[in-house]
């Protein structure tokens, strides 16, 4: 943030403590104070050099940064674990900003997850109306037909949820084992979404990877590896959030 002045709400979404909806209830709430006085209308705006607490804990206005993770399978997607398990900041130790996943990766699941301190952007990229193209690949057991996939395309019941994809299409098939690969595209992401439609219309999933989120690949990647969005990977994303906006 400049010295221009931003609403409250969006500078702490932006410092990664917390999304923007809910900063807006902490300071309907009475939880954010401003220079030492309690702020409670939404809509307030601040400058850089005001000084900002939360909950009473000053709020660190950490630079924002964008990162690329290639998530390898049995990591959690979160910050912390409490079995113990490996995480996926654990795989990015030389980042010292109060980086966050951006959704999350099933843990039996690998792929593209994106991390980053900046919680309005992170807002952004996870709600449904954006629509946002996730592109996956999974090794099925079974050989769909045509019809099939067109059912997830239309829509599946899965423990009383409807869940459905925006495209499904056929990619190879080992008739000899009976596998298949398919490519899936979702807009939405809910839990063990793909997973969960593949064995409502009999296909349960062997392997699962989330290749492409929006314009983001994997190229040059190997699983655990990770890199630095570039300005223009990030535009990109805004902008696809953006065109809905407009």
């Amino acid at each position: 943030m400049k010295n221009t002045q931003e609403r409250l709400q969006k500078v702490i979404a932006q410092s990664g403590v917390t999304s923007r909806r809910k900063a807006e209830q902490l300071i309907e709430a009475g939880k954010v104070k401003v220079n030492g006085q309690v702020i409670t209308t939404l809509g307030t705006k601040v400058i850089q050099t005001d000084k900002i607490e939360v909950n009473g804990v000053p709020l660190e206005k950490e630079q924002p940064v964008y990162y690329l993770l290639y998530k390898p399978r049995g990591v959690i997607s979160s910050v912390k674990d409490d079995k113990g398990r490996k995480v996926v900041t654990d795989l990015l130790p030389f980042v010292k900003e109060r980086i966050f996943p951006i959704g999350r990766l099933d843990y039996d699941t690998s792929g593209i997850i994106l991390l980053t301190n900046d919680g309005e952007f992170a807002n952004l990229l996870m709600h449904p109306k954006y629509e946002i193209d996730k592109l996956y690949v999974a090794k099925v057991k079974g050989i769909p037909t045509k019809q099939d996939l067109f059912q997830l395309v239309k829509g599946v019941k899965a423990e009383g949820e409807q869940l459905k994809a925006a495209s499904a299409k056929l990619m190879s098939a080992d008739s000899k084992k009976r596998t298949a690969i398919v490519e899936l595209t979702l807009h939405e992401g809910k839990n063990r979404q793909i997973r969960r439609m593949m064995e409502a219309i009999g296909f349960p999933v062997d392997k699962l990877k989330r290749e492409q989120y929006g314009p983001i690949s994997l190229e040059g990647l190997n699983a655990g590896d990770s890199r630095e969005l570039t300005p223009k990977e990030v535009n990109q994303l805004r902008a696809l959030t953006n065109k809905i906006v407009k």
